[in-house]
């Protein structure tokens, strides 16, 4: 490594948004190193001489064989490590931390959603540590665009646990967008640091998101709203997971991403190019 290359340490670089990060990283010259979040010895030893840290944890990493309590002490833990290796690094300038809003609080203690409570644990450890908070920035990554391709998502119809006027914020296709989000931020410290920001490339209703799709492929779809336990009946856990999403989304609508402090987007961040759900549907084949 050159005088004047930085080294960043990108957790989770062969998963969606850690592979994206660190591909359109490493085109920019930066050297990486892979680390296990299990292990804080290790986590230290991988992020000595770190400029940046990329880190995100896995909450779907052995989801149908372990509890919903169990998947969440188990990221809520790795990402405590994480941090808690991130604060021994000397070097440490830039901590990206991916996590989510606090859904229990934005909306009253109405809703709860388990892939989101380990994160938010993370993030209340994160705040408590004054050090490390004045070198982090929260990044909130949207509704996956890629996950019209997931067998939950029928062609043709789609069946939600909600009305059909619902807003999905995405980040559109996260194994592109993701990666531009992380350039600007890590390349605009001085507006970042310390903040959150929202990876989104639009807001679309789910309404909206089947009347692309049919405009897309040419084919009549249709939206169907079915009840929660329907949709857990159709998609076993999965099912349960998502729809308390949905239905999060469905409550506080323009709240779902929202914080006590204001959230940066991309227009703040000067971002564009970045990959929407319509091209996303126009690259996939639909038979």
């Amino acid at each position: 490594m050159t005088k004047e290359s930085k080294l960043l340490t990108v957790i989770g670089a062969t998963g969606i948004q850690g592979g994206d990060a660190s591909k359109a990283l490493a085109s920019k010259g930066v050297e990486m190193v892979l680390a296990d979040w299990n292990d804080e010895k290790t986590l230290v030893k991988a992020f000595e001489g770190s400029y940046a840290i990329y880190a995100v944890t896995d909450y779907w990493a052995g989801f149908m064989t372990q509890s919903v309590e169990g998947l969440i002490d188990i990221e809520a833990r790795q990402g405590i490590n994480l941090a808690k290796a991130a604060s021994q690094i000397s070097s440490l300038k830039h901590f990206i931390w991916s996590t989510v809003p606090d859904n229990v609080k934005i909306s009253g203690g109405k809703h709860s959603i388990p892939h989101f409570e380990g994160k938010l644990k993370v993030d209340e450890f994160i705040r408590q540590d004054r050090d490390l908070l004045s070198k982090t920035t929260f990044l909130w990554v949207g509704y996956y665009g890629t996950n019209i391709i997931l067998p939950m998502i029928v062609p043709n119809l789609l069946l939600f646990p909600v009305s059909d006027d619902t807003p999905i914020t995405t980040v559109g296709d996260p194994r592109v967008n993701t990666g531009i989000y992380a350039l600007a931020i890590f390349n605009q410290p001085q507006l970042t640091i310390g903040r959150i920001v929202l990876a989104q490339s639009e807001t679309k209703t789910t309404r909206e998101i089947i009347n692309l799709w049919s405009q897309v492929s040419g084919k009549p779809a249709d939206y169907i709203q079915v009840s929660l336990d329907h949709y857990d009946n159709l998609w076993p856990k999965w099912g349960r997971e998502i729809g308390l999403m949905l239905q999060f989304w469905e409550t506080v609508r323009e709240k779902s991403w929202t914080a006590d402090e204001p959230v940066l987007t991309k227009e703040h961040l000067n971002i564009s190019g970045l990959i929407e759900m319509k091209e996303i549907f126009s690259s996939l084949e639909w038979s």
